[in-house]
């Protein structure tokens, strides 16, 4: 039997783990919204594919500002957040019907924030089973759809949004 489970698309997060950029700085300044799977830029915030996603269509709301320290943020940036957050379950029940979400903040490198230095929130769809033995025990998530095929298919549902 077989004991290696390959996961290639991983070498680029392994890579970058010891950079010292920030993507949520780096990636809206760029302006290229595809390449970096930016889906939409509010004035104070933008929602974005996670590129190390958990489950298809894992997303992350945050704000153009850096800060790590929640209590700082302004009521616009709270207020443009929430909002972020609310439309992207919508879009993602649209695109993917989840049975389920986890929608969090990791503030600080011990509550398992991959970027401590930025406050980013976690939309995560999640369905039934869908933590099985590849994730528990060989660590590797199975992901039915490319980063792509997810940005096509959620900037889809965006633009038509009311």
């Amino acid at each position: 039997m077989n004991e290696n489970l390959w996961a290639p698309w991983r070498l680029k997060y392994v890579e970058k783990a010891g950079s010292s950029g920030n993507i949520f700085l780096d990636l809206p300044a760029q302006n290229d919204d595809r390449k970096n799977f930016i889906l939409v830029r509010g004035e104070t915030a933008f929602v974005l594919l996670n590129a190390f996603p958990y489950t298809s269509g894992h997303l992350m709301v945050a704000p153009y500002r850096q800060t790590n320290e929640f209590h700082l943020m302004s009521d616009q940036e709270l207020l443009e957040i929430n909002q972020l957050l609310a439309k992207s379950v919508r879009w993602l029940k649209q695109a993917y019907n989840p049975d389920g979400f986890n929608v969090g903040l990791n503030i600080g490198s011990a509550a398992g924030a991959g970027i401590p230095i930025h406050l980013h929130w976690h939309v995560v769809p999640r369905w039934s089973g869908d933590t099985n033995f590849m994730t528990t025990i060989g660590e590797v998530r199975v992901m039915p759809a490319t980063l792509e095929e997810s940005y096509d298919k959620l900037m889809e549902i965006i633009r038509n949004d009311p």
